[in-house]
């Protein structure tokens, strides 16, 4: 057994530690309620920006725009396909990183020809693992100029990552992008998604349910459709991963909390073990002092 000053060393250092942990996920915490009210005060925008979307394309059902360039000409094996990575800046976050990392992964496994894989990684622990692989395994292209937090997430971040991609795949750099990261079903059900941002699909053509024709109103657009869905849709991209780092941000949040709560119950929980050491070794060290002192005065009585 330890003796008493040893265990009161271990008892202080782990309540150091559970200060820290507590602290983590408080801050955790108020990081999750802040990212979630913001995500609240933007949705209703690009909600009224995807109906917008919709009803010009039910007015202009074969207005041909560059962003639902599907590109069928290329085949699947020679396209070039760009993925947009969330994952965090740091860990003690449980198997957030594990999780969206892995998922990744299977992801480029899919693409046929590898040399055709291009990953945008925001936050520090992905891009250092991506980085670290490319160089011992594979031979996907990592952006070395995309260096993006994850913290404090803002529609300015969202707008220029937006912009990047859009123009490679205006330059025909990239056919396809998807978005990768971490959805919050629940508080305690995250799940890994893949989004594609590039090229958009077309949900509505203008046709009812029973698949006839619906009776539109005549729409006029100015200059033109196409010119309307170019300043549009970039908006919408904009928004779409704007969302998706807010996602990823609160499962990250989510998911620390979760961590720091468990760090902090079996903290209480060695501390616990350890007083109940720290009386037995003391109770053992009271009554080795008091046989003692009945020992010595048995001796004198004894003289």
């Amino acid at each position: 057994m330890a003796n008493m000053r040893e265990i009161r060393e271990r008892i202080a250092s782990i309540q150091q530690i559970l200060k820290i942990t507590n602290a983590m996920y408080l801050m955790s915490s108020s990081k999750l309620k802040k990212a979630r009210k913001s995500l609240e005060a933007t949705e209703p925008y690009f909600y009224k920006l995807q109906e917008t979307i919709d009803s010009v394309l039910e007015h202009t059902p074969h207005t041909r725009q560059l962003f639902f360039d599907r590109r069928s000409g290329i085949p699947e094996e020679k396209r070039k396909k760009g993925y947009i990575v969330i994952t965090a800046d740091k860990g003690l976050c449980g198997s957030y990183n594990h999780n969206i990392i892995k998922f990744a992964e299977q992801k480029i496994d899919e693409v046929p020809d590898i040399d055709n894989c291009y990953l945008f990684v925001m936050g520090q622990v992905g891009r250092m693992h991506f980085q670290h692989k490319k160089r011992n395994d594979k031979n996907f292209t990592v952006d070395s100029e995309f260096l993006y937090t994850t913290q404090n997430p803002t529609m300015y971040r969202a707008m220029e990552i937006a912009e990047l991609v859009i123009e490679k795949f205006r330059n025909h750099e990239l056919d396809e992008v998807y978005v990768l990261y971490t959805d919050m079903v629940t508080s305690a059900v995250q799940e890994t998604r893949s989004l594609r941002l590039l090229p958009f699909e077309r949900k509505h053509l203008g046709k009812a349910s029973d698949g006839t024709m619906k009776k539109l109103p005549k729409a006029s657009f100015v200059p033109s459709p196409e010119k309307v869905m170019d300043y549009l849709i970039p908006q919408y991209a904009k928004g779409i991963i704007y969302g998706a780092m807010v996602e990823a941000f609160c499962c990250e949040q989510q998911s620390r909390m979760t961590a720091m709560d468990a760090a902090t119950t079996s903290a209480k929980d060695m501390i616990r073990e350890l007083s109940l050491l720290y009386n037995r070794a003391r109770q053992a060290a009271i009554t080795q002092e008091i046989t003692e002192v009945v020992g010595g005065a048995n001796s004198l009585g004894e003289e």
